[in-house]
């Protein structure tokens, strides 16, 4: 029998292109603004292209949750932790961004080809942020966490956007992975505390800069947080 669940991307995509309404009436604090890529149609192309093409089943995935959009990668592309050299090198989508690097792009597609390559990778993981909208102060990169009353502001969006995101891809509550293990992972461990979203959380971290998952995929990956 064909089954009746429903398919992850067209409600992954819904709910990103859907966020910016979310922020209304959520004042920030002078100076920090909203980094929204997902209104830009280039942008919503792209993330268009690449959750249809690693999304499109309804299997749960592994949670992994990063910290905001930089402007860099998913700032620009949509997609997390992907820049548009990943983006068009790893993911295969072709795409009109300027082909900058970012840091974070190369370190997560290092523990995806640890793992076994995008393909496996996204068929058991699924990578979002604790704050799906990023935060610009004076033209640079700002996170959640560099000012309390920011992170007091968003908090409301942020718990529902994990709630939301566990929903979309019927994410494991068992265990999920925090990328980072300094302020990001602290945030995410009280927060965790309170609303109970995972039973248990590691942070995401490698010891020489590199992630070498071969053999037996789980255990080295715990090894690596």
């Amino acid at each position: 029998m064909k089954s009746t669940k429903k398919l992850h991307a067209p409600y992954i995509l819904r709910h990103h292109f859907g966020l910016i309404d979310q922020t209304v009436g959520l004042k920030l604090p002078k100076g920090v603004e909203w980094l929204v890529p997902y209104s830009q149609m280039d942008t919503r192309r792209t993330m268009t292209a690449y959750y249809n093409k690693y999304y499109l089943d309804n299997q749960p995935r592994i949670m992994i949750f990063g910290i905001n959009p930089g402007r860099f990668g998913a700032g620009l592309t949509g997609v997390p932790f992907t820049d548009p050299i990943k983006l068009e090198e790893e993911c295969g989508i072709p795409n009109n961004f300027s082909k900058r690097q970012e840091l974070s792009a190369q370190f997560i597609y290092k523990v995806i080809h640890g793992w076994g390559g995008v393909e496996l990778f996204f068929k058991s993981f699924y990578i979002s942020s604790l704050c799906p909208l990023g935060f610009v102060l004076h033209g640079v990169n700002y996170n959640y966490y560099d000012d309390k009353k920011l992170q007091q502001a968003v908090e409301p969006f942020i718990l529902q956007n994990i709630r939301d995101q566990v929903a979309l891809v019927q994410g494991r509550t068992d265990i999920g992975y925090c990328l980072g293990e300094g302020k990001n992972f602290a945030y995410f461990e009280k927060i965790n505390a309170v609303h109970h979203f995972l039973i248990k959380s590691f942070h995401f971290r490698t010891r020489d800069g590199s992630c070498n998952i071969a053999g037996n995929r789980w255990r080295h990956l715990k090894i690596c947080t």
